[in-house]
């Protein structure tokens, strides 16, 4: 079970990005569990959704007190976000990476809890939940991925996303980091955002209220759609059961990650 939710190459990438294990100078307590264990432990959590007391221990060793408080710590430490970054990085080298057009969109997931970055949802009868956006390349794979409040327009996330993306390694050249080209749905149909695009490069294919359907966009824009349901895979993302804003946006690195590392597997 451990073998089949973390494979030997993704093992290997997370050895590089996981904080070593506190030393007790003083001595004594229990052995703590290996991080390969916990980190299938958490895997299975967040692509099953079960919650962390229905966690089977017997098949993994830790119990889901451990696994939890040991994704804390990782969520703390920034590890999913790092290990996202690996990722893309190993796939920008072997040239995996289609940056000549990228989309961006954004997908409603309703809380169970009221906490960090939630707000009412307004096509959701006022009901709290969160947004996850997120910005992809040509072939779907995740690239930037962020979190806010359900009532956040769209149109505000573009901006945090796009520097957001990190600069990866290509196949030939230094890393890369900008889209030649993003294409969006109405939602970011502003002025100021096309000029900050244009400022920085890229190109923009923004559909415009009133003058143009939306569906125009589509035969570019259905990779994103695809992803946002390949992000459905990781049943934890249905519903936001995490008070913590960083504790849901650590489980949406995760399916990211895992998104992103069965291209790399093929």
């Amino acid at each position: 079970m451990v073998e089949r939710l973390v494979p030997d190459e993704l093992w290997e990438l997370f050895q590089r990005v996981v904080p070593e294990a506190p030393s007790r100078p003083q001595g004594g307590g229990r052995r703590r569990h290996g991080d390969r264990e916990v980190l299938a432990a958490i895997v299975f959590v967040a692509t099953s959704g079960c919650t962390w007391q229905q966690l089977p221990s017997a098949s993994f060793g830790p119990s889901g007190a451990t696994a939890h408080r040991r994704f804390a710590e990782w969520t703390k430490a920034r590890v999913w976000a790092k290990l996202h970054r690996l990722v893309l990085d190993e796939l920008g080298s072997r040239g995996e990476l289609d940056w000549s057009r990228c989309a961006i969109d954004s997908v409603n997931m309703r809380a169970l809890k009221k906490g960090d970055l939630t707000g009412p949802n307004p096509v959701d009868r006022g009901k709290y939940g969160s947004k996850i956006h997120l910005i992809t390349e040509q072939t779907g794979l995740p690239l930037s991925v962020g979190i806010s409040g359900a009532n956040l327009h769209d149109s505000q996330a573009l901006i945090p996303l796009v520097q957001g993306i990190p600069p990866i390694r290509s196949r030939r050249g230094r890393r890369r980091r900008s889209p030649a080209k993003l294409h969006a749905d109405k939602g970011y149909d502003y002025d100021h955002l096309r000029r900050w695009l244009r400022g920085r490069g890229i190109k923009h294919r923004i559909a415009r209220k009133g003058i143009e359907s939306s569906t125009r966009l589509g035969r570019h824009r259905w990779t994103i759609e695809r992803t946002m349901s390949w992000l459905a895979g990781c049943r934890r993302l249905h519903r936001r059961y995490e008070r913590k804003a960083e504790h849901f946006l650590g489980f949406t690195s995760i399916a990211c990650t895992l998104i992103c590392y069965r291209r790399l597997a093929k």
